[in-house]
Formats: C-alpha cells, sequence, structure tokens
C-alpha cells in the first residue's frame, strides 16, 4: 500500500473510532450534486495517476484522484475515448468523482451510462478496509456487482481508490445534422429515426428565440454516417463549432443553461423516450438523449407538480441545481422519493459498507 492511500485508510480508521463524518471530495465540480455537504473534507488529489493502459485491450485502470482531463487526453492519444461522455461542468473534475456522482453525457442514450463501463474497483470502506471488486474484463463478476453499484453512489460506501474501465476506439466519422421543428415533430422523428438503422448517436432539442432546432449527432464507420447524411437530409454543421456546440451542452455551458437564473431551479426529468411533450408551464425545455432526459427551469417549490408530471409520463424528476439565491434550501428534496424496498436496499448497502456512517452523510439520503 503506498503512502497516499496508507494516509487515507488511517484517516478514515481515526473518524470511525469516533463517528466524525467525512466529505469525500476530489475536485470540487460536482458540489452541487447531491442533497447535503456536510462533514470533514477527506480530499483524493494524492490518488492520482493511471497505473495501467492497455489500448489494444480497450482497458485502462486508473487512481481515483487522477484529472478526468488527464485521461481523457491520454486516450485521445491513442485514439480512444470514454463514449458516454462524462460531464465536467468545470475544471478540476476528477475520475472518481465521474464514478461516484454516475452522470454521463449526450451520447448516453445511444452507448449506455458510466456504470456500463466500469470493470473492477478498489474501495477504502468504513472500517478503513481496503476491498477490490470486479478486474479488468468485462465477465468477472460474480453475484453482486459491487464496482458498478458505485457508480452513482456519490461517495456513500466508500473512497474510492482505484477504477478500472472499458474504453473504446473513437469513430471513423462524424457528422451533426440541424432540423427546425417542434418540440412535437423532434420527439415524433426521434422515435421514427430510433427504429432504423441509423448510426445514431446524440440529439438535442432546444429552442431559442422562438424558434425549435434539433440537432441530431450520427457516429460510426464513414459510409454509414455519409449514408445517414444524404438519407435525413437537415442542414450539416461545420464540425468544428458542432464539436463544441456538443460540448458546451455536456458541460451545462449551452446558452440555455447560462445565464442568471433568478429564482429559478435547475429540473431534471428521466423519462421514456416515447414520452409525449410533457404539459409543463413557463420556458421550453432543452431534450436530450432522443426524448429519454428533459431540462427545466422551474422554482423548487414547484416539485410537487414536477414530479407529478414525470411520473405520470412513467419517469421521476431530480431538482439537479438549486437556485444561487437558496441553495441550502431543505425543504425540497433533491432526489425523487424511492420505493420502501429500494430504499431498505440502500441503507442496508451503506450499512454494510459504511456501518458508522461517516462518508458523505446526506449527500444521497437526506434523512439519516
Amino acid at each position: 500500500m503506498d503512502q497516499a492511500l496508507s494516509q487515507i485508510v488511517e484517516r478514515i480508521r481515526a473518524a470511525a473510532s469516533d463517528a466524525t463524518p467525512l466529505r469525500i471530495r476530489g475536485g470540487g465540480s460536482k458540489d452541487f450534486h447531491g442533497e447535503l455537504l456536510q462533514g470533514e473534507i477527506l480530499g483524493t488529489s494524492a490518488l492520482a495517476g493511471i497505473t495501467s493502459y492497455e489500448p489494444s485491450e480497450l482497458v485502462v485502470t486508473v487512481r481515483a484522484g487522477t484529472p478526468l482531463a488527464e485521461l481523457e487526453a491520454a486516450l485521445a492519444e491513442k485514439g480512444q475515448c470514454l463514449p458516454f461522455e462524462p460531464p465536467h461542468f468545470e475544471s478540476g473534475g476528477t475520475v472518481g468523482g465521474m464514478v461516484a456522482a454516475g452522470l454521463s453525457g449526450p451520447a448516453r442514450a445511444s452507448v449506455g451510462a458510466v456504470r456500463d463501463y466500469v470493470l473492477g474497483a478498489t474501495l477504502v470502506n468504513g472500517r478503513a478496509e481496503v476491498l477490490t471488486f470486479g478486474g479488468q474484463v468485462m465477465k468477472n463478476v460474480a453475484g453482486y456487482d459491487v464496482s458498478r453499484v458505485l457508480a452513482g453512489s456519490l461517495g456513500t460506501l466508500g473512497v474510492i481508490a482505484e477504477v478500472s474501465l472499458k474504453v473504446l476506439p473513437v469513430a471513423p466519422a462524424e457528422a451533426t445534422l440541424a432540423f427546425a421543428c417542434s418540440q412535437t415533430d423532434a420527439l415524433r422523428l426521434l422515435n421514427e429515426w430510433g427504429g432504423r438503422p441509423l448510426p445514431l448517436n446524440a440529439s438535442c432539442w432546444v429552442e431559442q428565440a422562438g424558434a425549435g432546432t434539433l440537432y441530431l449527432r450520427l457516429r460510426g464507420a464513414v459510409a454509414a454516417v455519409e449514408a445517414a447524411c444524404t438519407h435525413l437530409g437537415g442542414e450539416r454543421q461545420d464540425n468544428a463549432s458542432a464539436a463544441l456546440h456538443w460540448q458546451l451542452l455536456r458541460d451545462q455551458q449551452h446558452p440555455w443553461f447560462a445565464g442568471d437564473m433568478g429564482s429559478m431551479a435547475l429540473w431534471r426529468l428521466s423519462v421514456p423516450q416515447t414520452a409525449p411533450v410533457l404539459a409543463m408551464n413557463g420556458s421550453a425545455p432543452l431534450v436530450e438523449w432522443h426524448g429519454a432526459q428533459r431540462w427545466y427551469k422551474a422554482t423548487p417549490e414547484d416539485a410537487a407538480r414536477i414530479r407529478g408530471i414525470a411520473h405520470a409520463a412513467g419517469g421521476h424528476a431530480t431538482l439537479f441545481r438549486m437556485p444561487a439565491s437558496h441553495t441550502t434550501n431543505a425543504a425540497v428534496s433533491r432526489f425523487d422519493a424511492m420505493s420502501a424496498p429500494v430504499a431498505r436496499i440502500h441503507r442496508a448497502l451503506m450499512h454494510e459498507f459504511d456501518p458508522q456512517r461517516i462518508f458523505n452523510r446526506g449527500r444521497l439520503l437526506a434523512a439519516e
């Protein structure tokens, strides 16, 4: 065990002995995400570096405190990438934070989520034990797949020390098409195209200055992308400007997200791709993931109405970002209520891995 990991283990052991809450923090780029921030900060920046990378095997093993940008740059040198496009939001994001947050970017609906690419992990639990799960190949799990459970756990199960990830080659060809249309037409088109053998990778419908535009990104073999462009029509975008568009969208720096939101919060609705236009008041949403992810601006006090609409559509709603005017409004839960069986499973897992509840207390379940 190296010095950086040993220091973290000793810090956890001391915290567990007197039940001192710890707040696990990588680069802090996702501090806004989740319920409560409390406890002494336990930084992971010392756990940095790529420990193993086999481009021919499409596997990389990297320590949790490694900057996400550093990993992506190393992959790009070999013509490879993290296909789920993890959001950065701002500079400083780490690999451990990427897994713990479990957030994916524009390509999520086509290529899968973070958890689908986690092959193995090393974790320090609440008993200061260093545990290893999974490995470096896809079929290496018997029983409960703990390494993938870490994706989206928001640090409530322990400190992620290292992860092994599946990576993929960068697609040979890419094109972005733009279509002027309403939200209703955009959803219809996306559902129609989804049933065809097209190299769909990402989509975004947004309304600006009263006009709606559907952006569709195609990725794959050169012949497949060119044939799809010819078949679908639309206005082909310049590759450089399109790449910037998708990056701004990934990091929520697109003009739709930018600017002073005043008393408005950012709501994320996850619904079936086939769900129709939702009867929401206010400005038009930004629609991603071929219709499955829809962003709305509304006040935190609209929670009951928004969640009712999401439930009626077969989905759920997350209060993703609080307005700056009241970032600590604990009266409104960030996450939709879990069913009783699911909540019991969550609490049982937390108790098993962290019996003293020292890690990120209240971050995932505020009522702890």
